[in-house]
């Protein structure tokens, strides 16, 4: 690595480390949408602020179809779609990937059957 390249890194590393230790929280905001007319969904991931969150999952909802609303967006968290009979589905966030789903699959199977998790996200 090149002197000047080194010197770089190490000033954008330190500025990290007073960053941190200052206690500022980097936010990093997911979302997920979906169509229950056309069964499209999309989702994001790893946003600066839940605004670019959102877009980014709606538009990756209507590449696939139209009819997409936004269904939750979270922030250092997960969000989990699921979808079952008939477009039924349930969404959830939580603190980690594994309840997310978990509460995804229960408010689907609360809506319709033959829930399967179509869609899952972490941000943070």
């Amino acid at each position: 690595m090149r002197p000047v390249a080194r010197v770089l890194l190490s000033g954008a590393f330190a500025v990290g480390l007073s960053l941190a230790g200052a206690g500022v929280a980097l936010a990093d905001f997911g979302a997920i949408a979906f169509s229950p007319q056309s069964g499209a969904y999309g989702y994001s991931y790893g946003a600066g602020t839940r605004a670019q969150a959102e877009r980014i999952a709606m538009s990756n909802c209507r590449a696939n179809g139209a009819g997409c609303r936004l269904l939750v967006y979270f922030r250092n968290a997960c969000g989990a779609l699921a979808v079952g009979n008939g477009n039924g589905y349930g969404y959830a966030w939580a603190g980690t990937r594994g309840q997310a789903e978990g509460r995804a699959m229960q408010e689907c199977r609360n809506q319709t059957s033959s829930c399967r998790l179509v869609a899952w996200s972490c941000s943070g």
